[in-house]
């Protein structure tokens, strides 16, 4: 049993030694990186993860993408954003200076009207901004002449009022048909020059298509994107419109039955 024993471990020196052996003679053929880099472990050095490629911030990708689609046409989608957006910005800041407290002012002009008469209430209507007060002061400038004919005043001069109200309101309905259609213009665009490419390459190269769809893919996002946003804020105003010419429809009414009842 002992022998065995000693055989056993005898055979093992020996494999262990020759395992070594092996191993420093397959080193020495490793290419010098791949040895230094045995070398650090072996001295116990410790790896760091190689550092990730940077993710890029929303603003930055949409930058790059912009760049990736060309300027030409996303110059012109890039243009009917800014000129949308600002179209309806001063349409919003306008219609928010033209909404007025409707019950309120009627209740000021029927106290003028009453304590004071016709002129105590125009100067009432005078220091009040808003398409209402302008539509009452029309009604009690031609009250003299009768109340029908202040009732045809108020009518024709809310025509005008809502005129204002709606004013540039095209051109944004403009640009929101108008981007999404370059953007088109520009996938079919970037189709053609990638199948000219491939013509030009009589081969059909996948990389060569991949480019070119991927940049008439770009400006049809774009020219959607574009025309979302503004058709949320066309949608805005255009509620925001209608609220304004019911309340000037209501207050018209308020006002005619306020002549008549003065006249009386």
């Amino acid at each position: 049993m002992k022998k065995l024993f000693s055989i056993m471990a005898i055979a093992a020196v020996v494999a262990l030694g020759t395992f070594t052996t092996q191993a420093s003679n397959a080193q020495t053929t490793l290419p010098v990186q791949v040895q230094q880099i045995v070398a650090s472990v072996d001295s116990g050095a410790t790896f760091q993860d190689a550092p990730a490629e940077e993710e890029l911030s929303f603003t930055q990708d949409l930058k790059k993408r912009f760049i990736e689609g060309g300027p030409g046409f996303m110059g012109i989608v890039l243009l009917c954003l800014i000129l949308g957006l600002a179209i309806a910005i001063e349409r919003i800041i306008y219609l928010n200076l033209a909404s007025t407290n409707s019950k309120k002012l009627a209740q000021s002009v029927e106290d003028a009207l009453n304590s004071g008469g016709v002129e105590a209430a125009k100067e009432v209507c005078r220091n009040t901004k808003g398409p209402v007060a302008s539509i009452y002061y029309q009604g009690l400038d031609r009250v003299g002449e009768g109340v029908e004919a202040a009732e045809k005043a108020v009518v024709s001069y809310g025509g005008v009022q809502m005129g204002q109200l709606e004013k540039n309101v095209s051109w944004i309905s403009l640009f929101i048909a108008l981007a999404p259609m370059l953007g088109f213009m520009g996938t079919v665009i970037g189709m053609i020059q990638a199948f000219d490419k491939i013509e030009a390459a009589g081969d059909m190269n996948p990389a060569l298509v991949a480019g070119g769809i991927k940049v008439a893919l770009l400006t049809t996002v774009f020219g959607l994107v574009v025309a979302i946003i503004l058709q949320i804020f066309y949608n805005y105003i255009i509620a925001k419109i209608d609220s304004i010419v019911n309340d000037m429809e209501d207050s018209s009414i308020t006002l005619i039955d306020m002549l008549v009842k003065h006249k009386k």
